[in-house]
């Protein structure tokens, strides 16, 4: 799947960064970050120097300090020069635009919506977001005293928090949220708070969280993607079915993931003389059963990027991939049928994704048209 991936903001750049530094196969789109902050730009170390642009020389080569309303103004004044930047990556080739930001801030939050829209005008391909939201801790110092309290963190005696101050992210969420169901067709929502282990602060975290969002861009925006080697999927997924499982009208999606390690099968030999080959040998059937359904069911109701409610949703993609050998048909026909009583929907795709050289089986889960998160609820509610 060719697509573009745009790194907006501090959080987005560093994301955009984790993921254009990834050795895979199975993500070959073209990584952008785009920011305010010079500074920002300089610290990323995977993306070329071509692959950055600093923006709004009204902000003095710095962030903005959470001010979303000036954040929107460089935006909106400068949306036409970063689809311009694209140009280099052959954005008239990519079959989606996916926007990374951290929505609790300002360069991000600012310029996302009106790019997704100037991106809309140019291109046939969609534009989906990918949306960072803030912990409570970070605009909330009583929080981040309660939630250290609860963690035991030494920060606890006296309030203190390792979390960045920032009083506006969650309004300043609440507000690009809105701007962005409005101009995408999908909003991907990453729960940081979800994702904190007990007794970690977003200061500690965030390498870690930043390749976990990567790992999830590449799982979904990778699919259809194969090596010179790779073997042919028995059933093919492309950027239409992506689309078609994100759909079109702004809805939030979440993204589930796992893995399980597995033995690759020794090669035996067959036949003779000029007619030798290698097969690889057989795998036992209830392994390779168990194993699709153990990836499968932890993708679904294991953590994903943002809880589902219920686990329903209104449209869901299941992906399984792993050693062909592995990729059992009947278990991943299996699969599909629970997702879809799992859901509650009728329009489940699904494919697999045959890794030749893989160690692991794998199951991505892409659910859209999901009630609103409790998450999302406590963001919108900031507002007042």
């Amino acid at each position: 799947m060719r697509a573009h991936v745009i790194g907006l903001g501090g959080a987005g750049g560093r994301i955009a960064d984790r993921l254009a530094g990834r050795d895979t196969d199975r993500f070959r789109g073209t990584v952008f970050a785009f920011d305010t902050d010079a500074a920002a730009l300089d610290s990323l170390r995977s993306l070329d120097d071509d692959r950055r642009y600093r923006f709004g020389d009204t902000a003095g080569g710095h962030g903005l300090d959470g001010d979303l309303h000036a954040g929107r103004e460089v935006g909106r004044a400068h949306a036409s020069e970063l689809c311009r930047a694209l140009d280099d990556g052959h954005p008239s080739s990519a079959e989606a635009f996916v926007l990374v930001v951290g929505v609790g801030g300002a360069a991000g939050s600012g310029v996302a919506p009106p790019l997704a829209a100037e991106l809309t005008r140019l291109y046939d391909a969609p534009v989906y977001a990918v949306a960072v939201l803030p912990t409570p801790a970070e605009s909330d110092p009583e929080s981040a005293a309660a939630s250290a309290a609860r963690s035991g963190s030494t920060a606890a005696a006296d309030g203190a928090s390792d979390d960045p101050r920032r009083p506006l992210a969650a309004k300043n969420a609440a507000r690009t949220l809105d701007a962005l169901s409005e101009h995408v067709a999908s909003v991907i929502a990453f729960d940081n708070e979800a994702w904190l282990r007990r007794g970690e602060s977003i200061a500690d975290a965030r390498g870690r969280l930043n390749d976990v969002v990567a790992e999830r861009i590449a799982a979904v925006f990778g699919v259809g993607e194969t090596g010179a080697d790779a073997a042919t999927p028995q059933q093919v997924v492309d950027a239409s079915d992506v689309a078609r499982a994100l759909g079109d009208d702004g809805a939030v999606a979440s993204v589930g993931y796992a893995t399980q390690t597995v033995e690759t099968p020794t090669a035996s030999r067959f036949g003779l003389g000029l007619f030798d080959s290698a097969e690889p040998a057989p795998v036992d059937t209830s392994a390779a059963v168990s194993a699709i359904e153990t990836v499968i069911r932890k993708a679904t109701r294991g953590k994903n990027t943002v809880a589902v409610p219920d686990e329903r949703a209104d449209r869901a993609l299941l992906v399984v991939g792993g050693p062909p050998v592995w990729l059992n048909r009947s278990a991943i026909a299996d699969g599909r049928r629970w997702l879809a009583e799992e859901t509650g929907s009728g329009a489940i795709l699904s494919g697999d994704a045959p890794v030749p050289d893989g160690d692991a089986v794998f199951a991505l889960v892409v659910r859209s048209g999901i009630d609103e998160p409790e998450r999302l609820r406590a963001i919108r509610g900031s507002t007042g």
